[in-house]
C-alpha cells in the first residue's frame, strides 16, 4: 500500500512540473512577442534594447538579451537562426 502512494505522489508532482514549465514557456513567450512589436513587457514602454547577441556558429541559436532603459526589466531568449544554405 505504502509503495501505491509513493507512485501517486511521484506522478503528482511529475504532472505539476510538467505543467509548471509549460506555463514558463508561455509567458516567455508572450515577452518576446512584446519586444518583438517594440515595447517592453514590464512596463509597456518604448525603451527596450539589445544589450547582448551571442552566436553558436553559422547555423547554431543565438543568445540576446534585451534590457529596458526605463524599469531595468532583462531577460534572455533563445532565438533560433536558419543557415544559409
Amino acid at each position: 500500500m505504502d509503495t501505491l502512494y509513493v507512485v501517486l505522489f511521484m506522478l503528482i508532482i511529475l504532472m505539476g512540473s510538467v505543467i509548471g514549465y509549460i506555463y514558463y514557456l508561455k509567458e516567455k513567450k508572450a515577452q518576446l512577442d512584446a519586444i518583438k512589436r517594440g515595447f517592453c513587457p514590464s512596463c509597456r514602454q518604448n525603451t527596450i534594447e539589445i544589450t547582448d547577441q551571442r552566436s553558436s556558429g553559422c547555423c547554431g541559436p543565438k543568445m540576446i538579451t534585451f534590457e529596458c532603459n526605463s524599469c531595468g526589466y532583462t531577460n534572455t531568449f533563445s532565438i533560433e537562426q536558419g543557415c544559409g544554405i
